[in-house]
């Protein structure tokens, strides 16, 4: 009988031990190395080679033929500005989100908007028969999506050699195993050996391929960290379920920006792609109430008017609450220290409590002076105007400090509506104001802010 290697493989970052222990001594984790099988004598080879004309010699750069490949357009706009213009041939594309959040409602329903591309659909979660009633919800069926449920490697292999799509979905990856391996699937071994296979597959035959990733209870997508790395892009697919909005971001694109943002609404029939988020994020507001203040923001390329609210009161036990749910908490405590140090204002022994309305997160620093507004306003009970907007960053000293592509901000407030629209006096270089229907207020300080606001 041929004889089996092991090692203790830590289930959080892929780290190989002789022997087990309690703690991995790479990441820190408790309790995470389980053993498998890395090595078998009997091991039928190495994975296929799928392009037998790939060169194998090291050749000098200068006679790399650099073939600029059109992106493969989408009818998902919002999946379309993620991922930089659309999807490269050859890419492989990571999307991970918490359970139920709608992963896989997406890719079926780009499988099924998608009609002029052979797309194969790999699930192995869920029966074809489930697969087709949700289609049916979604609407718009047709022959070139192609369903196949299974979660042998080898068998998926064989019907993507024959069938030869245009885009191959696997939903998902922690669902495959490979008869490579012994181990369960979901596991560190089997996730590596069969994300590198579909790798492979994707480079030599440009055929770009969705893996769907489940996540821990931390965030993180499931499996080795090394996957991240192995893949082209990094899609979060997140939001609050309670609400109806889906946020798509990127934290990985070898091919584009990182710093865009798709919104959809989840409704009975899909998902639909929001085109104007800013109208979105300000439907219910009440213009009569304090602790509101609207703020300009940016994701990436797009402009959006953000509801920001702010709720302060005297702390119950003695011991003030510092709690923000879309914004950074510790950039929360450093907003409250400078209002109590710059401006006077005495917020040390208040609870504070500070919202993006819709649910959206945004780590925008222009966000800064709607925030403090809007804590102020909650703290005299005093409203904001309805028709005014804050673009500007606050900094330690108390200044409003300029943000990035204000023009663009500045524009947005102008088509929705907006009066006024205060921004710091120190980026108006470039500026023509004289063409901009809205009133622009130059300020420097936070209490030049406060001044113009609340007398």
């Amino acid at each position: 009988m041929a004889k089996t290697k092991t090692a203790f493989v830590c289930q959080s970052c892929g780290s190989q031990f002789p022997k087990w222990m309690g703690k991995c001594s790479s990441c820190g984790e408790w309790n995470s190395l389980i053993e498998e099988v890395i090595f078998k004598e009997n091991k039928t080879g190495s994975r296929r080679n799928f392009a037998d004309s790939l060169t194998k010699k090291p050749i000098p750069i200068t006679q790399v033929k650099a073939d600029d490949a059109e992106r493969i357009p989408l009818p998902d706009e919002e999946l379309t500005r993620v991922l930089g213009g659309g999807i490269v041939p050859g890419s492989v594309i990571l999307i991970g989100g918490d359970p139920g959040i709608g992963k896989s409602t997406l890719l079926l329903q780009l499988g099924l908007n998608y009609q002029t591309k052979k797309i194969l659909y790999v699930s192995g979660e869920e029966s074809a028969n489930q697969i087709k009633m949700r289609a049916e919800r979604i609407g718009n069926l047709h022959d070139n999506l192609l369903l196949l449920t299974d979660t042998s490697l080898e068998r998926v292999m064989e019907r993507i050699e024959e069938t030869e799509p245009d885009l191959v979905i696997i939903d998902s990856i922690q669902t495959m195993q490979s008869a490579e391996v012994d181990s369960v699937p979901g596991s560190v071994a089997q996730i590596r050996e069969c994300t590198g296979e579909l790798i492979q597959f994707a480079k030599e035959t440009d055929t770009p391929v969705i893996l769907i990733g489940h996540i821990t209870k931390e965030g993180n997508i499931a499996g080795p960290k090394v996957m991240e790395h192995m893949v082209d892009v990094v899609l979060q697919f997140e939001g609050d379920r309670q609400h109806l909005y889906r946020l798509l971001r990127s934290s990985k694109n070898r091919f584009g920006s990182t710093n865009e943002l798709g919104i959809y609404e989840m409704q009975g029939s899909g998902l639909k792609e929001v085109s104007n988020p800013s109208q979105v994020l300000m439907s219910q507001r009440d213009e009569g109430l304090s602790g509101s203040a609207i703020a300009a923001s940016m994701e990436g390329a797009r402009p959006m008017m953000i509801e920001v609210q702010a709720l302060v009161g005297t702390a119950a036990y003695g011991t003030p609450q510092r709690t923000t749910t879309g914004f950074d908490q510790r950039r929360l405590h450093m907003l409250l220290a400078v209002l109590e140090k710059r401006c006077g204002l005495a917020v040390g022994k208040f609870d504070v409590f500070l919202n993006m309305a819709g649910g959206i997160r945004v780590d925008d620093p222009a966000i800064d002076m709607a925030a403090v507004c809007a804590a102020l306003s909650s703290s005299e009970d005093y409203p904001i105007p309805a028709q005014t907007c804050f673009a500007g960053e606050v900094g330690l000293s108390g200044e409003i400090r300029p943000v990035t592509r204000i023009e663009q901000r500045i524009k947005e407030a102008e088509k929705l509506g907006f009066d006024e629209i205060y921004i710091s006096a120190y980026g108006l270089k470039g500026l023509d104001l004289s063409k901009m229907a809205i009133k622009v207020r130059p300020v420097k300080r936070v209490d030049e802010v406060f001044g113009a606001l609340f007398g």
